[in-house]
């Protein structure tokens, strides 16, 4: 199952917050009854145009990923959810637009 999330109209102070991406990726996989291997790998990029700027994050999943990418100067916001095993999409989506307060 593939989950592509393309959020807008969300808090931009949420979009920024590298704790609260880390947070998510480190929590999340468990609430959709996913396995967890790795730690989440989350940065903030300052790129040399201002609106590609953000936090992007991963975690890999026994299953596969979830990446979070966040695009705060324009109000955006990509989460994929890639698993080989079902998992409880209008759950998952509901969650994210939840996380980042999304439209």
């Amino acid at each position: 199952m593939h989950l592509v999330i393309d959020g807008y109209g969300g808090d931009i102070d949420k979009m920024w917050d590298e704790d609260l991406v880390r947070d998510f990726l480190y929590r999340y996989p468990d609430s959709l009854g996913m396995t967890r291997i790795t730690d989440p790998n989350v940065l903030r990029y300052e790129a040399p145009k201002n609106e590609d700027s953000g936090v992007s994050g991963f975690v890999i999943i026994a299953e596969s990923h979830i990446s979070i990418h966040t695009f705060p100067h324009r109000n955006y916001v990509n989460i994929d959810i890639f698993s080989c095993r079902p998992f409880d999409q209008p759950r998952a989506l509901a969650h994210a637009k939840s996380l980042f307060e999304l439209e």
